[in-house]
């Protein structure tokens, strides 16, 4: 596996980042076809990491199927899988330098406390905006572990800033750190580290420097953004493209089984009906099923609609859903 200082600097490189917590389903296949397909179509790399850390919610065999599905879909990736929970120790390095230097401090809130705060409004997310009750009180996680008696997190302090990102999608987004996303966690109760912290660092650890991902994520981008200027990693260009909800307009999720792709796969769907839906909805034209190496000639993600994609009745018989 290649370290960001082994790759020239010119070099684009992406990434295939699923989390083994619940099967992926169709709104998976697309993301996963788009960034497979904008690599490609660029000459980039492309690598594939395992988002494992969280492990209370990692199912047994889930990283199997995942690699079984992308295959499956005629997805390949250069070099070996790349299983993240393997890199914890330069994970935690990255957070000790943090709170060495200020930046982050511990923080033995529970959830409820936060929730209960009366100055903890919320943004853009479901979660409460953290209102800072830790800042300044301890000095490392251990002071605060032994005071307290709890086991204790470790928050970024974010500064602040209004931090403004260019998205090849969603165009230009401005974000007031302080008051939209508060101090968030780097690491979580008992040293895992948490899921903002640990991407930056496997980004710049793999040399990834193009980032195609679901727009649901697009708020964490600002507070990787600024984990990466604390840490002096390079930013990398982000790509969110638009989810996929079904007929109601609600969004897909792992709990739901009926359209992941390891109950079509074992079903006997064709994949290539699945790559030619997920064509169809980038405005490329597809007369039938198709091999997902035979789209890449005809990508370009400028031309992507920016608009929600519903999975209507008539999909799924397009698609021959069981």
């Amino acid at each position: 596996m290649n370290s960001a200082h082994d790759l020239h600097s010119s070099l684009r490189v992406g990434r295939l980042a699923p989390s083994p917590t619940g099967r992926l389903h169709l709104g998976h296949a697309r993301s996963f076809l788009i960034t497979w397909w904008h690599a490609r179509a660029r000459g980039s790399r492309i690598v594939l990491r395992l988002e494992d850390l969280d492990s209370e919610r990692v199912k047994p065999g889930m990283i199997e199927d995942i690699v079984d599905d992308l295959r499956w879909l005629g997805i390949d990736w250069d070099g070996e899988p790349y299983i993240q929970s393997t890199g914890i120790s330069r994970i935690s390095a990255a957070a000790s330098a943090l709170i060495d230097r200020g930046l982050a401090y511990p923080c033995i809130c529970t959830r409820r406390e936060i929730q209960a705060a009366a100055s903890a409004p919320h943004g853009e997310s479901t979660e409460p905006i953290y209102p800072g009750i830790c800042r300044g009180k301890f000095a490392t996680l251990t002071a605060a572990e032994r005071v307290s008696g709890r086991p204790a997190a470790l928050r970024f302090a974010v500064p602040n800033q209004v931090i403004r990102i260019e998205d090849g999608v969603q165009g230009i987004r401005e974000f007031d750190a302080a008051a939209s996303l508060g101090d968030f966690p780097i690491l979580r109760r008992l040293g895992m580290p948490a899921y903002q912290l640990a991407v930056v660092v496997d980004d710049a650890h793999q040399g990834v420097n193009e980032i195609v991902r679901g727009a649901d994520l697009l708020e964490s981008c600002a507070r990787q953004w600024l984990l990466q200027e604390a840490l002096g990693f390079e930013h990398p260009r982000w790509w969110h493209v638009p989810l996929v909800n079904d007929a109601l307009g609600r969004r897909l999720a792992k709990r739901s089984d009926d359209l992941s792709l390891a109950r079509l796969r074992g079903a006997g769907t064709d994949p290539r009906r699945i790559v030619a839906w997920v064509a169809r909805s980038m405005g490329i034209d597809v007369a039938g099923p198709v091999r997902a190496d035979k789209i890449v000639t005809y990508f370009d993600i400028t031309r992507m609609p920016n608009i929600e994609v519903r999975v209507t009745a008539s999909d799924l018989a397009d698609l021959g859903v069981p």
